[in-house]
């Protein structure tokens, strides 16, 4: 146990005797003993290493906890420093989020109109992504950022 596990693969397999003689049942009393340490140590080292790894997820989570907590904890502050603007950021993802459904309803109705088209041609298909991809995804980020901003409590 004392020895390196890697030497101990190493001296496992170079003393495998591979010959019929009669003193094989020693030579395969050694080997047997050896793997069965070497596994033993393996196992160990592994055990050791998900310990550590456990280890840092937990420290992980808890800093990933503390800087939500933080991020909460002054998203809560300006909100009460700010409580007009609170209000007027939930007032706009309201009238936002009735553009978005109008905005969703109209891009769907374009993909169940041009169905074939869009399946067929690369052409059309970009044309599709370009005209409605960057409207949606910069809708998607306005709204994220102002329901992270509203006060949740005047609607």
């Amino acid at each position: 146990m004392t020895q390196d596990p890697n030497k101990q693969l190493q001296s496992m397999f170079s003393s495998i005797d591979v010959t019929a003689s009669s003193g094989g049942d020693e030579v395969k009393g050694t080997a047997d003993s050896q793997s069965a340490s070497l596994v033993v140590s393996l196992l160990r080292r592994m055990i050791a290493q998900q310990d550590k790894t456990n280890d840092l997820l937990q420290e992980l989570l808890v800093q990933g906890r503390a800087q939500q907590q933080s991020r909460q904890t002054e998203l809560e502050r300006w909100k009460q420093s700010n409580p007009d603007l609170a209000r007027s950021c939930r007032e706009a993802v309201d009238v936002l989020s009735d553009v978005q459904n109008e905005f969703l309803q109209v891009l769907t109705n374009e993909v169940d109109e041009n169905e074939f088209s869009l399946r067929d041609s690369e052409y059309m298909l970009q044309e599709f992504v370009d005209r409605y991809g960057p409207r949606l995804a910069h809708l998607n980020g306005v709204l994220q950022v102002l329901s992270q901003l509203a006060d949740r409590e005047s609607s």
